[in-house]
């Protein structure tokens, strides 16, 4: 193999893309110092592999890297390819196929080298066994640096023999001697393994001798179990095909027995039915006596308030009547010193008409009396005028109590009556002096008003029993209409659990919860009440809706209230539903409502009359 070109780009100096077209004969560099003749043999030895930065004269690898100058920026890479000329086919076999073999050596900065041959990716190794067979390469003699000439003359015998083995072309046989000793020592510590594997491999094999032995004793023992339970399951079969035909007894005795219950529910749903006909009617009845308690709660009111203002006018009355005996006998007074006035007069009169002296003096005197007892007499005809004005504004307000109790016109009619006397006593009254029997004749009149009114609050005491009496037989009608929803509840509740209970068998290959339960009797409603619907379900875990025991079911639940009764007490379940049974307690229903409120999560009540209270 001959080198034909040299293709350099971003190496050292050369930054450009460069390549150097070695001929035939002998080819020479020529220029000055620094131009970079060195480079060129430096890149022929780098590319042919060479690993020590220090025969680049670089203080790194990297440093091959062209590293920039002021008109040129740095690159950050480098790469040399040597082409060789196989036209006479000395290359390697793998490589033998090609006129040419293309050898690329790249370095990227802070990311060490790469190889190719041919464009495909090797190894330095590879690089450096393809030159040495050659009889050259990176430090190969025929490569000569500086100074090398001087360090060749002062080597040592060993520096030489690796010359002379250059020289002669034995190198490259020299590196694969290397790695056939490196190939024969992995070989010998493969064979040491091999030695230790075959060991352990007679171990195990005594092993499994004994575990062959073990198994063939195991299928013997093994056959005669199988023998064993063969006749076993065929004495189990026997007893279960008896078992079979009890039960089929059982099942027509069953079936027996749920003609007897399909008849049974279904006069409890004629029952249901005559019930749900029965609450149309007495629903209407309580409709009507709810407006009758309407009205006469409406009636009651206005009653309450006509006693109210009738109570305001007795008093008013009584005040009146109290004042007017008041200004009675203040008027009796005034006219009883009136007369003893009129009396002492005519005794002055008298004493006058027998006396002969001083006629003019005795005159003025009795003009004065006269005079005196004039002006009485208009006052007391004052206080009357006043009198017969509160007897007036009395009857007006008779009037107004006459209207707010028209319904008791006869005794208003009576009252009229009376104030008419009044009236025409005050007539002649004015026409003469009352006396103080007249007097108490109109006190006594006030009084009898005041019992009037009296009797009026009393007739409204009587209305407003009416009206309690009325409100008591509706309260009795809701209660009866309440007593048929409860009675109707409780038969649609034991309806539907003895149809759960004991309907016909379904297609559904799954068993429901309800077929295996065993309740104690009267418990059939309050089970029902319960549960409801989830008594359809299934204990197989595979079923759409299933009940299951969870795995901690043996954790320490709430307790239930004082005075409540696990349902499990009556009822004999699976274990998938004893532990919800323990959570659900029969009490008595006045006591239900009580004890909701001690309810914890997820805690029931019920009652045997089929009635349901949840936490």
């Amino acid at each position: 193999m001959k080198i034909s070109r040299l293709r350099l780009l971003g190496f050292k100096s050369f930054v450009d893309p460069t390549e150097l077209v070695i001929e035939q004969g002998l080819t020479g560099v020529v220029g000055p110092n620094g131009c970079g003749k060195s480079n060129l043999l430096e890149a022929l030895r780098w590319v042919m592999g060479e690993t020590s930065h220090k025969s680049m004269r670089a203080s790194a690898m990297d440093d091959v890297i062209f590293s920039g100058s002021q008109t040129r920026p740095a690159r950050n890479s480098a790469e040399v390819t040597m082409f060789l000329d196989n036209s006479a086919r000395r290359a390697p076999a793998e490589y033998n196929d090609d006129d040419t073999v293309e050898i690329t050596r790249r370095i990227e900065r802070e990311a060490g080298s790469a190889y190719r041959i041919n464009g495909r990716d090797a190894r330095a190794r590879d690089v450096r066994i393809l030159f040495e067979d050659a009889a050259t390469g990176a430090r190969s003699p025929a490569l000569v640096r500086q100074g090398q000439i001087g360090e060749i003359v002062n080597a040592k015998p060993e520096a030489r023999r690796r010359i002379l083995e250059d020289a002669a072309g034995i190198a490259g046989l020299h590196s694969r001697r290397h790695e056939a000793e490196l190939r024969l020592k992995a070989a010998d510590a493969n064979l040491l393994r091999l030695r230790d594997v075959l060991g352990q491999l007679g171990s195990q094999l005594e092993s499994l001798k004994r575990q062959a032995r073990s198994a063939r004793r195991y299928k013997e023992i093994s056959g005669e179990i199988r023998r064993l339970e063969a006749i076993l399951l065929h004495l189990a079969w026997a007893e279960a095909q008896g078992q079979v035909d009890a039960e089929e007894r059982a099942l027509a005795e069953a079936q027996a027995h749920l003609g007897a219950v399909t008849q049974t529910e279904a006069a409890a749903i004629r029952q249901e039915a005559a019930s749900a006909e029965a609450i149309g009617p007495l629903r209407e009845a309580e409709a009507v006596r709810a407006a009758v308690l309407q009205r006469l709660k409406i009636e009651q009111e206005t009653l309450e308030k006509e006693a109210e203002r009738a109570a305001e006018r007795r008093r008013e009355i009584e005040a009146r009547a109290h004042q007017l005996a008041r200004d009675l006998e203040r008027e009796i007074a005034q006219i009883e010193e009136a007369d003893a006035q009129l009396a002492r007069l005519s005794g002055e009169s008298e004493a006058l008409e027998s006396t002969t002296g001083e006629p003019e003096v005795a005159e003025a005197e009795a003009r004065a009396g006269i005079e005196r007892f004039t002006q009485e007499q208009s006052e007391a005809a004052t206080q009357l005028a006043e009198l017969e004005s509160a007897i007036n504004e009395a009857r007006a307000r008779r009037r107004e109590l006459e209207s707010a109790r028209g319904e008791r016109q006869g005794l208003v009619g009576s009252l009229q009556r009376q104030l008419a006397e009044i009236e025409r006593q005050m007539q002649e009254a004015r026409g003469k002096a009352p006396d103080a029997r007249k007097a108490k004749a109109l006190i006594e009149t006030g009084a009898l008003l005041a019992d009037e009114v009296q009797a009026l609050e009393e007739a409204i005491s009587v209305n407003e029993e009416a009206t309690a009496r009325a409100a008591d037989e509706v309260r009795g009608c809701r209660e009866t209409a309440v007593a048929m929803r409860l009675a109707a509840k409780q038969l649609e509740t034991e309806v539907a659990t003895l149809a759960k209970l004991l309907r016909a068998p379904s297609d559904s290959p799954y068993v429901p919860i309800v077929d295996g339960l065993a309740v104690s009797p009267g418990y059939e409603i309050a089970l029902g009440a319960a549960l409801g619907d989830d008594l359809e379900a299934a204990t197989d875990p595979a079923a759409p809706l299933a009940w299951l025991k969870l795995a901690q079911d043996d954790v320490k639940d709430a307790r239930l209230p004082v005075g409540a009764t696990p349902l499990i007490d009556y009822v004999e379940a699976p274990a998938a539903l004893k532990r919800r049974l323990r959570q659900i307690g029969v009490v008595a229903r006045e006591n239900g409502h009580r004890l909701q409120g001690l309810l914890k999560a997820g805690q029931r009540l019920v009652s045997v009359e089929g009635d349901l209270w949840r936490w």
